[in-house]
């Protein structure tokens, strides 16, 4: 799965192209390095989201396309 769109989908990001435009700013780090919308996400993935105050920092634990509102935080696991 893109990243832009496991953002929206585990809602730490609201909307995919806000999680595009921080991507395109190298606000989103996975795995120590900028990453782009494009790249395609893995399980036990680290992701840095450097946006607002606190930074916040998650490791991907599953990936699914289509996930109700109780089953996002069930994406993740933050650090």
């Amino acid at each position: 799965m893109r990243l832009d769109k496991f953002l929206k989908v585990s809602r730490l990001i609201k909307r995919r192209t806000v999680a595009n435009e921080a991507c395109d700013a190298e606000k989103i780090i996975v795995n120590g390095k900028p990453a782009r919308a494009s790249y395609e996400v893995k399980l036990n993935d680290i992701i840095e989201i450097q946006m607002g105050k606190t930074p916040l920092k998650v490791r991907v634990l599953k990936i699914a396309e289509v996930v109700g509102k109780e089953g996002s935080a069930d994406l993740y696991e933050a650090l």
